[in-house]
């Protein structure tokens, strides 16, 4: 008979130390799967060969993985000369080491918490090998530090991704908890399941961002993308009271702020960044910003963020702050560094899905945004597609859903569209594809003087109201007060200053560069 290996010891710890390791369990799992021919299902989807610390033990269940493969039986007989077939059955102990395994075992009730033990101490191993490793580079000066930060960001990243599986649900409870969110939604005073936008005709086609989904909002170059998302996360941090994280590598967070306060304080961007401010702006400034500073929105500038980085302070802010919905701007500057993937397209692929991952495991929607192709430049129909995805189709498959914004006065250069629509302000929101619900065309109206996205009919009902009470007064120097212009109208006049903003823009105003 012969000899039966010794463990393997490259994993010992400098310190002199073995590393976690059952061998007992293992034979036990072993001996469990020959015996019961279930066994072996209940573990194939937790254990794999290298889950096992002795190399016999690995081979082993190596010929027991092989068999249940091809769909053949598993027992002594079969692992024995599935062994023998592979050339392995002297290096294991031969037949009669088979023998003793299941001999080892009365029942295999329990095989599925033993497989759970051994992968965690795999787990642990693997660990203990990455630790080591890196360890030993980062000793060694002729390394570059960012690299080998890089490397070892994608290492633990792999280790991460190695979750060992869920458990299958009964539908009674899962049924019993979609009454309660029922329930909860008929309570709820605005009807919504989810997280309230403020934005009236999507919340009542989305029923407000539902957790676990991950939600792409995509646009070419100055359509208003960041605007929008900042629009929503005022609406949403100060008005609604929801706490938000914003990680925006595009732009630095006094930046984000600036956009911000020219936001909620309808003051024009310039303005803002000039300092050059009316006595009666500096007045808004103020008392529409004290609502700004206690609002739950944490900003995060971290340029050229990777998804490991992203997935460890999101749980941070989702434990500790209670963040209920996390926004990306954008995905494209994001990156997968430390992984071995062949091209920018299986990179974007794997932020998506790890994006997705990371929605369903905090339970909390998760915004990205996105760019486009230059398709849409080349078409007659400027109106964007899923297929003008930029970098990856991964995107669209894996989000739950996809909107594109759209501002028709961009393109046309005009006041109107074909048919003769005002279009002065209008911007689309394109719910391109909504897994769970239906699909179609928000109305909003772009101030482009603010930066702002606002409700269309809201806006559209300031306009009247204002233009049927408030003097008007030509637009002109001779009009203006000492303080502050009147400012332009879209008609061409303009009115006393603080009267009415510009609520739609001609189409050569250029507004804020987004």
């Amino acid at each position: 008979m012969a000899k039966k290996p010794e463990y393997r010891q490259e994993l010992i710890d400098p310190s002199g130390k073995l590393p976690p390791r059952d061998t007992d369990l293992e034979e036990v799992v072993l001996g469990a799967c020959m015996l019961e021919k279930d066994a072996y299902m209940n573990v194939c989807d937790i254990l794999v060969p290298d889950s096992f610390y002795d190399p016999v033990n690995q081979k082993i269940f190596q010929a027991i993985t092989t068999l249940g493969f091809n769909q053949r039986p598993i027992d002594m007989m079969t692992v024995t000369e599935q062994l023998r077939h592979d050339g392995t059955l002297e290096e294991v102990g031969g037949a009669i080491h088979i023998t003793e395994l299941t001999a080892r075992v009365y029942s295999a009730a329990n095989v599925e918490y033993h497989a759970r033990i051994i992968a965690q101490k795999y787990l642990a191993r693997r660990l203990i090998s990455f630790t080591a490793d890196i360890g030993t580079k980062a000793f060694d000066e002729s390394n570059d530090v960012n690299d080998l930060l890089q490397e070892a960001e994608g290492q633990l990243f792999d280790i991460s991704q190695t979750q060992l599986k869920r458990e299958v649900t009964q539908i009674d409870p899962v049924i019993n908890l979609a009454l309660e969110q029922i329930q909860t939604a008929a309570n709820n005073e605005s009807g919504l399941s989810g997280l309230q936008t403020g934005y009236t005709d999507l919340d009542r086609m989305t029923s407000g961002w539902q957790n676990s989904d991950l939600i792409i909002i995509a646009a070419r170059p100055a359509m208003g993308k960041t605007a929008f998302v900042l629009s929503m996360a005022k609406n949403m941090a100060v008005d609604f009271n929801t706490p938000i994280a914003i990680f925006t590598l595009e732009m630095a967070n006094v930046q984000l702020v600036k956009r911000l306060i020219s936001n909620v304080a309808d003051l024009e961007g310039e303005k803002i960044k000039s300092g050059q401010l009316s006595p009666e702006e500096w007045d808004r400034l103020n008392s529409r910003l004290r609502n700004v500073y206690s609002a739950p929105l944490y900003l995060d500038e971290t340029p050229g963020l990777s998804i490991t980085e992203l997935r460890t302070k999101a749980r941070r802010k989702e434990k500790k702050k209670g963040v209920r919905l996390i926004m990306i701007d954008y995905l494209q500057l994001m990156n997968a560094t430390g992984m071995k993937l062949g091209s920018r397209e299986q990179e974007v692929s794997t932020i998506s899905r790890s994006l997705k991952a990371l929605a369903k495991e905090l339970n909390i929607p998760i915004i990205a945004l996105s760019q486009l192709n230059r398709s849409t430049e080349t078409r007659d129909d400027k109106r964007p597609v899923l297929s003008d995805l930029r970098e990856s189709g991964a995107i669209e498959q894996d989000a739950d859903i996809v909107c594109f914004i759209h501002r028709p006065e961009y393109y046309t250069k005009s006041s109107e569209d074909a048919e003769g629509h005002d279009i002065r302000g209008l911007a689309q929101l394109i719910v391109a594809k909504h897994r769970s619900g239906a699909v179609g065309d928000v109305k909003l109206r772009f101030v482009s003087k603010y930066a702002k996205f606002e409700n269309w009919d809201e806006g559209y009902n300031v306009m009247q109201e204002t233009l049927s009470e408030a003097p008007m007064k030509l637009g002109s120097k001779m009009n203006a007060d000492d303080n502050n212009s009147a400012a332009p109208s879209p008609f061409g006049f303009g009115l006393q200053p603080g009267t009415m903003p510009d609520i739609m823009p001609g189409p050569g105003d250029q507004g804020i560069p987004f």
